[in-house]
């Protein structure tokens, strides 16, 4: 049975973007904004606090994680800020979400979460992503939203 159409119901309602503060993320949340606006629709930024790493692991001095969760801090801090101008710039509804985990695992959570309409990131730089495969391809995989790769 076909649903019947429901005026004003067409068209997105959420657009999720991951950000780590690197540039091609940056340009994802930029064109994910872009996009938003044209079909009147809110973008959820999210970042992904990362776990614990090795490093973070075997630092029994506590250092490492220090400057771990500072690092996260200060980026999480300069994401809300930028945020905060850039959607009044950009003339769209727009809110950061932080949660700790993957990437993967978060922004699958999220968008789950907000019932996403599509998922868009910034193409990896990492040469390591071409063995284990990037974000992108992992959420490709995952096949429940259409990913956009940002360059």
């Amino acid at each position: 049975m076909v649903s019947r159409f429901e005026l004003g119901t067409d068209g997105p309602g959420a657009i999720i973007v991951g950000v780590d503060g690197s540039e091609t993320s940056l340009r994802a949340a930029a064109y994910a904004a872009g996009l938003a606006r044209r079909q009147h629709t809110r973008v959820i930024v999210v970042y992904a606090r990362s776990a614990s790493s090795l490093l973070t692991l075997a630092d029994h001095t506590g250092l490492a994680t220090r400057a771990a969760v500072e690092t996260h801090d200060a980026i999480e801090e300069q994401l809300r800020t930028e945020l905060a101008k850039q959607a009044r710039i950009w003339g769209v509804d727009a809110s950061l979400e932080v949660r700790r985990g993957d990437p993967l695992t978060v922004l699958t959570e999220v968008a789950r979460d907000v019932r996403a309409d599509a998922v868009i990131v910034g193409s990896s730089q990492s040469r390591g992503h071409r063995i284990a495969g990037s974000l992108a391809v992992r959420l490709v995989r995952c096949g429940r939203w259409p990913v956009t790769v940002v360059p």
